[in-house]
């Protein structure tokens, strides 16, 4: 039976689907305070509701031990997909709590009850892609520096701790998956760019990254975990692409106008300040800061072919996938 964290998210919701598609037996973990909304409306959007109602939910949290103890039992292998995605510098210990911490907890757990193999979900984040000018691969170390985000950091410092436990004797397969796209929460993480050019976004950036499908991810999620792999890492990227080519596909795909005012690097410095400013006054937290504005001025790519290589596996395009939830996110505003 295969253990998951993260069910209630956004990557963890199609991985649950796919596990129960295919008649795969697996618990889940969920808070006492998780809402299973994104989780339903993925079910319920592939008519699967009667699988929803069926799955095995361990209420419990990555920092409360003996939960995790208990949620674990009669399980032998983990997809490990929860973590907290932010970019404010006001949650960065708590990111570091549940991130790494809780990487931490599962770990130990793990080789204390003799787990066979955990997949664990990670992000490009962790990978070396401002200490080099080349395309990003599995070969890019990172380094600490002021570059990096704290979000970065703790995804890294996560890392640290699965290979510690492959150390140890725990078979591992970790996935770096670049920008997910797909139909999680349209206010928050990445699912957030739809409701922003919805809304009207008249600005973009010379950055370029990588974006990749949320089925892709799951999928690539739970072959790794059941083949024979281990201990190795795998980029999961669909295409890599301007931001400005994506912002004009999903305003094509939502029928709206495309962006038309470029960022500069002086109105890059004054759009964080002021988005820090209105925040403050409002009391919520910014949808712009000084991390997410310089990261939009960057160009990354990254390579798919140690995946490729590794499983055969083919990408959905992200022409498609753009298409597929501008569908999706205008059946429900």
């Amino acid at each position: 039976m295969i253990f998951i964290t993260g069910g209630t998210g956004l990557v963890g919701s199609h991985i649950l689907l796919k596990l129960s598609q295919d008649n795969i037996p697996f618990k889940v973990l969920k808070r006492s305070t998780s809402s299973l909304k994104v989780c339903k409306d993925v079910f319920t959007h592939y008519k699967a509701e009667q699988l929803f109602n069926s799955i095995n939910w361990e209420t419990g949290d990555l920092n409360n031990i003996p939960s995790l103890e208990h949620a674990m039992q009669n399980c032998d292998t983990i997809i490990h997909a929860a973590a907290m995605v932010s970019f404010n510098n006001e949650d960065a210990n708590l990111m570091h709590k549940i991130n790494v911490e809780g990487t931490e907890n599962i770990m130990n757990i793990a080789l204390s009850m003799n787990i066979k193999k955990i997949s664990y979900i990670s992000s490009i984040a962790s990978l070396g892609r401002n200490s080099t000018e080349n395309m990003v691969d599995e070969n890019c170390h990172f380094r600490v520096s002021k570059k990096e985000s704290n979000y970065s950091l703790s995804k890294y410092y996560s890392e640290q701790e699965v290979w510690r436990a492959s150390q140890e004797g725990l078979d591992v397969v970790i996935i770096n998956p670049s920008v997910i796209l797909g139909p999680g929460d349209w206010t928050k993480g990445s699912s957030q760019i739809f409701q922003r050019i919805n809304k009207g976004l008249k600005f973009y950036t010379t950055g370029s990254t990588g974006y990749v499908d949320v089925v892709d991810v799951a999928n690539c999620a739970i072959q790794l975990l059941l083949s024979d792999i281990k201990n190795e890492r795998f980029i999961i990227n669909g295409a890599n692409m301007k931001f400005r080519t994506l912002f004009d596909l999903i305003a094509e795909g939502l029928g709206k106008k495309k962006s038309t005012i470029k960022i500069t690097p002086l109105l890059r410095e004054i759009a964080w300040r002021a988005e820090w400013i209105r925040s403050f006054i409002i009391g919520k937290k910014p949808l712009l800061t000084k991390e997410t504005a310089n990261s939009s001025m960057k160009n990354n790519s990254y390579s798919t072919k140690k995946i490729e290589e590794a499983i055969g596996y083919k990408f959905i395009p992200i022409q498609e996938s753009v298409a597929k939830y501008c569908k999706w996110f205008l059946r429900r505003v």
